[in-house]
């Protein structure tokens, strides 16, 4: 079955049942309710270990991989993070105080965002072992912050606005273009460069990004040889580091299988770093990797139950418990999603049904026009492809509470996020009176 493929490695069909890990989901939710998030370890741990051993094959000099907590941050999935080593994007301060509780060292903790606060720069400086510079703002203020903290600062790395875009499927996945919010042109990095070496701040590595979820490593290229050039230029030469950003894509619905291939994107980036540098006399850096949803995207599932069926001449929908306020993906940017039923999975595919929200929203839908077996008021709905973006993003909109999350394991479902109260939607209130 062409759609089991979207989800995690270890999904299989027993007895007409989806089952992850070696678990029943009807009998997950007969336990936990819905809507409800699963997040299968294997499917995490293999994606790990294919980055870093792609990594390993392809690049002679030192490599890490970082994982990007705005896809998905917990403390348990923090944890996680430290089991392989990888390093952790958190931006601003909520964000770090994740990754320190989830016992990330600081090393390991490296800051982005495009307009740091004063509190995220401080944070950062307490906490994290590199901080990616914006912009010259932000540099400024971090140098009148450096004065307190001369026993200790964070690396620097300067992010680059590399002028060059990866093929996403929506312009609000597109980072690198000449337009963008994000990074420093050219020239700004190097009076950025020039500010870090006057006011004796360390400065030792350059970072760009392009998009998210794309499947075309090329344009990569030319941008690697635009920030080779500038770490050249500013001096970069002995043990520096060099972040050619992320974002590589996962299908998210079974029009977009197979998978795409781990090892082509970092065999591309290992290659032309390498070759770039020794064209231009570099040592090779501190290699960093950001791949970004594809660590985590597949590793997830998210389960609703279906309440109203309507139908509207040709139009049917199935509505469910859960819809925007957990992932407002496709209400963003379009994002395209498949389906199964928890049971009857083998059951024909006989419509073509759109499954939305109950939220107060024309566009809190989730998928439109699958074809899907015929779906009654009660029955369980897995959605593949649900570990990135989903709750990062969500929400309390109409006065909606965050579902539950569980790790899944062999033999082991461990509840990692309880769900929220109405009471949790209250404790930030006050009274006027």
């Amino acid at each position: 079955m062409k759609r089991l493929d979207l989800f995690p490695i270890s999904a299989k069909i027993d007895n007409d049942k989806l089952n992850i890990a070696g678990h029943d989901l009807t009998k997950l939710i007969e336990e936990h309710g819905t809507p409800l998030y699963l997040y299968d370890k294997a499917t995490m741990d293999d994606a790990a270990l294919g980055y870093k051993n792609a990594l390993a094959l392809h690049y002679p000099g030192p490599a890490s991989v970082t994982y990007a907590g705005k896809a998905f941050l917990c403390t348990a999935v923090a944890q996680w993070t430290q089991s392989h080593g990888l390093y952790v994007d958190c931006t601003g301060e909520g964000e770090i105080a994740i990754a320190a509780a989830g016992r990330v060292s600081r090393e390991h903790i490296l800051v982005h965002g495009v307009n740091k606060s004063i509190n995220d720069l401080s944070s950062a400086i307490q906490q994290a072992g590199t901080i990616v510079i914006d912009n010259l703002t932000e540099l400024k203020n971090l140098a009148e912050l450096f004065e307190g903290h001369s026993s200790f600062f964070p690396d620097l790395w300067l992010r680059l606005l590399p002028g060059v875009a990866v093929d996403t499927h929506h312009a609000h996945t597109q980072t690198g273009q000449h337009d963008s919010k994000f990074g420093m042109t050219r020239e700004e990095i190097l009076d950025a460069a020039d500010f870090c070496r006057t006011h004796k701040l360390p400065l030792n590595g350059i970072h760009f990004h392009q998009g998210s979820n794309f499947r075309d490593a090329s344009p990569l290229k030319v941008a690697i040889e635009i920030g080779l050039d500038l770490a050249k230029e500013i001096g970069l030469t002995n043990e520096w580091h060099f972040s050619p950003g992320g974002g590589w894509g996962v299908a998210y619905h079974e029009d977009e299988l197979p998978q795409p291939d781990t090892n082509e994107y970092v065999q591309v980036i290992a290659e032309n770093v390498t070759a770039g540098c020794r064209a231009r006399g570099l040592a090779l850096p501190h290699l960093h990797l950001e791949p970004g949803r594809s660590l985590v995207a597949r590793a997830g599932v998210a389960v609703y139950k279906a309440g109203a069926v309507k139908r509207r001449g040709d139009k049917i929908w199935i509505l469910t418990d859960g819809g925007m306020t957990d992932n407002p993906r496709h209400a963003m940017y379009w994002a395209r999603y498949s389906c199964l039923p928890v049971s009857n999975v083998s059951a024909e595919r006989s419509e073509i049904v759109s499954i939305a929200g109950p939220f107060c929203e024309s566009g809190d839908v989730i998928i439109e026009d699958l074809p899907m077996p015929k779906i009654h008021e009660g029955d369980l709905l897995a959605v593949p492809v649900s570990g990135a973006y989903h709750l990062s993003m969500s929400s309390n909109y109409n006065g909606s509470r965050r579902p539950a999350v569980l790790w899944l394991e062999e033999g082991r479902a461990t509840i990692i996020m309880r769900r929220e109260t109405t009471d949790d939607l209250l404790k930030r209130d006050l009274n006027i009176s």
